[in-house]
């Protein structure tokens, strides 16, 4: 397969209806495997209302990005992690894709690179490195692959998986347009996490869908943030905070700021009073969501005690930030915030 490959979940719907007509099939039939693919969700072979030889016709021409390398599945099921290998390199990038289930919805967090660039020194994908940018089918096909494996229907995307999403801002985009406009997945209902990466903050704002905006802050203060997140030494904390005022503005949504606490690091009181001092009165009102830290192992810090965590919080809301703290899910098979990477 070659990189100018059409996929199955790449192809827009004017290059499915070229495809379906140049196999000698009549329109409609190009109209039954988008509305199958697409608002159904279903697998090809699930396509019953397609001739069986049809859809092996298909299938040839519409080639999957990603095969699966391994499933696991953690939380009494609710919770599946897959690593994927690409195929239009002949497998050599791989990237991992979770699906967090609930009784009455599910949430697929995403991967728009294979491997990170950022160099967070406790994210598990920055110490593992960078190999590729993910293409929007890559990406994508994630999502529909699996909604296909969640009983319950999947309304949420969060691009919170391997990789910067604004470091591969077009393709993000791109990919954040077929989500909403050909899966019906209400905007409101997608989120892109940034560790601030300023110009992908801009073009987010610009572009036409609301989508929530997740800034990884972690740390108060440049001195630290430099540590933490290394990227910060070209764009600062005061940066970040303008780009992501432009956004709450231009968007009228509400910013999430993610804080991952480490023990002795950034979970003491002076360092809530300072991120609330730069936070307070944020456009549409800040919200900071708290995450004890993942252990991964290149790193040798330790999460936060839950009672510091919630000393945290309170203080933050005490200076008028709403301050919520995660329940962390797929810990046991490495699938929580941080721990992703290619194995």
């Amino acid at each position: 397969m070659t990189p100018a490959a059409i996929t199955r979940y790449g192809a827009s719907r004017d290059e499915l209806a070229a495809i379906v007509t140049g196999l000698g099939e009549p329109a409609y039939r190009a109209r039954q495997l988008y509305e199958g693919l697409w608002q159904q969700r279903k697998p090809l072979d699930e396509l019953t209302n397609l001739a069986k030889p049809l859809r092996a016709r298909l299938a040839d021409a519409l080639p999957l990005a990603l095969d699966v390398v391994t499933v696991a599945n953690a939380d009494r099921d609710m919770t599946r992690k897959w690593l994927w290998q690409t195929t239009r390199d002949d497998g050599r990038a791989q990237l991992e894709t979770v699906l967090m289930r609930y009784p009455d919805r599910a949430t697929v967090c995403v991967s728009s690179q294979a491997g990170c660039a950022m160099g967070c020194p406790f994210c598990a994908t920055g110490q593992a490195g960078f190999e590729r940018h993910l293409d929007a089918g890559e990406i994508v096909e994630q999502v529909v692959r699996a909604a296909h494996d969640s009983p319950q229907r999947v309304g949420n995307v969060v691009f919170m998986g391997m990789g910067e999403p604004l470091a591969n801002v077009e393709p993000v985009l791109r990919a954040v347009e077929r989500i909403h406009d050909d899966l019906g997945i209400s905007a409101r209902h997608i989120t892109v996490s940034t560790v601030g990466v300023v110009p992908g903050m801009r073009a987010l704002a610009a572009s036409q869908l609301p989508v929530t905006l997740a800034v990884s802050l972690h740390a108060p203060d440049d001195a630290l943030r430099d540590e933490l997140v290394p990227l910060n030494r070209r764009y600062p904390i005061a940066d970040v905070l303008d780009a992501a005022r432009e956004h709450a503005l231009t968007r009228g949504r509400r910013v999430t700021f993610e804080y991952a606490c480490i023990e002795n690091v950034n979970d003491h009181a002076h360092q809530a009073r300072a991120l609330a001092g730069r936070l307070r009165g944020f456009p549409g009102g800040a919200h900071v969501n708290l995450i004890p830290l993942n252990s991964t192992a290149g790193y040798r810090g330790a999460p936060s005690p839950r009672e510091r965590i919630v000393a945290f919080a309170e203080t933050l809301r005490a200076a008028g930030v709403t301050a919520t703290v995660r329940r962390n899910r797929g810990n046991d098979i490495n699938a929580a915030c941080g721990q992703l990477r290619s194995r």
